[in-house]
């Protein structure tokens, strides 16, 4: 369906093999999409492929709405001098004034980019970072802390408070055991943690800093094994745990303020599996991939919840019969704008994977290939 063009710059390999001596930067693929806006203010999107954990193949995408062209692996390109390119599994990736952040889990860093040209500027060295959040000039990144290993020991994890000015570390809180995802709402944070590498023992709390003073001051009991912490348009957080992997499923939680209660509480848990979500409206987007270790399988299902109601109204919001093209769904996110719905395929964890691009609707308007596993998107304004 698509062609794709491989641009080949004798200088720019030149430059290249000057700069990396015995290392051959591999030149940018662009395939020909064309899904290019009348009118919007979102410029592009930038997705981060994880890479096998060891494997150094953690890489860069963009699609440009302004040529309808999806540029595969440009890290390289644009940073001819830097040695393992971007590094050990990218984690995640947020846009924060002119700089594009990407959290490079093992190999210990966020590196950060003009957030227009991919260009290096520099990285910040923080061990075992998971995700990036940003708050009035500062990033914040969790941290599992401790070496990349299951130990019943494992030390309890952190968020990192760093100045997007310097890109240095200014302050630093210690948090629950192995923290994944973070929200900010009303100068507190909340920390899903997870306790993954201390299984069977896992952590069931969100952490809830206080930004002023960066302490912790509470911590929720949830449910066990968190992962993603996410705020709808009415200050509710939705917090999903992946339970055990063998007779505690996954499921989602509802925490908000109640009457006569000054601090979040845990208002509802959801029987619905859920391994992501996005919000578009009063709507949440959900799939799950639920691991099960008794059957060795995954199950795999896509919903629609009503936030208002806190109620499944849609058993898939592909609506067109093509998930059943979807071996593993592993990210998504929704056009602030269109409504577009953008889900990412891992396939076999192991060959490029598929970026899928779905309507309001819920009906496929185009994919494209990736590199491996696809995982998060990160949408760059005009």
């Amino acid at each position: 369906m698509f062609r794709t063009i491989t641009y080949i710059f004798l200088p720019l390999l030149l430059v290249a093999t000057s700069c990396r001596e015995d290392e051959l930067v591999v030149p940018t693929e662009y395939d020909i999409v064309g899904d290019i806006p009348a009118s919007t203010s979102v410029r592009g999107f930038y997705l981060v492929n994880e890479g096998n954990m060891g494997s150094n193949k953690c890489t860069l995408d963009y699609y440009d709405y302004q040529t309808g062209l999806y540029a595969r692996n440009f890290y390289a390109e644009r940073n001819p001098s830097i040695i393992k390119e971007l590094g050990d599994v990218g984690n995640d990736i947020g846009i924060y004034g002119s700089k594009l952040y990407v959290a490079v889990n093992c190999s210990h860093k966020v590196e950060v980019m003009d957030a227009r040209t991919g260009v290096r500027i520099g990285q910040i060295d923080i061990p075992n970072c998971r995700y990036v959040r940003f708050h009035r000039g500062k990033a914040y990144v969790s941290s599992y802390v401790g070496p990349v290993m299951i130990d019943p020991n494992a030390p309890k994890g952190a968020v990192y408070e760093v100045d997007t000015a310097s890109l240095a570390v200014t302050r630093k809180v210690t948090v629950g055991y192995q923290p994944e995802e973070m929200v900010i709402a009303d100068d507190y944070m909340y920390v899903a943690n997870s306790g993954g590498y201390r299984a069977p023992n896992y952590d069931n709390t969100v952490s809830v800093i206080e930004m002023i003073d960066f302490k912790q001051i509470q911590q929720i009991p949830v449910g066990i094994n968190l992962h993603r912490i996410k705020k709808d348009r009415y200050g509710k957080l939705w917090v999903t745990s992946r339970g055990d992997y063998h007779t505690r499923p996954s499921r989602l939680y509802v925490l908000e303020k109640k009457r006569g209660y000054n601090r979040m509480i845990v208002s509802d848990t959801l029987d619905i599996a859920c391994s992501n979500m996005a919000f578009r409206g009063d709507s949440l987007f959900y799939y799950a991939t639920e691991w099960n270790n008794y059957t060795q399988s995954n199950t795999i299902t896509y919903g629609i919840v009503d936030i208002r109601t806190k109620e499944r109204v849609s058993d898939n919001f592909i609506t067109d019969g093509s998930d059943k093209d979807i071996s593993i769904p592993y990210g998504i996110a929704i056009h602030p704008e269109t409504g577009d719905i953008f889900v990412t395929d891992a396939k076999n964890y192991v060959s490029s994977g598929t970026l899928y691009c779905f309507d309001r609707k819920g009906r496929r308007k185009w994919s494209v290939r990736t590199g491996d596993i696809p995982a998060h998107i990160a949408f760059l304004n005009e």
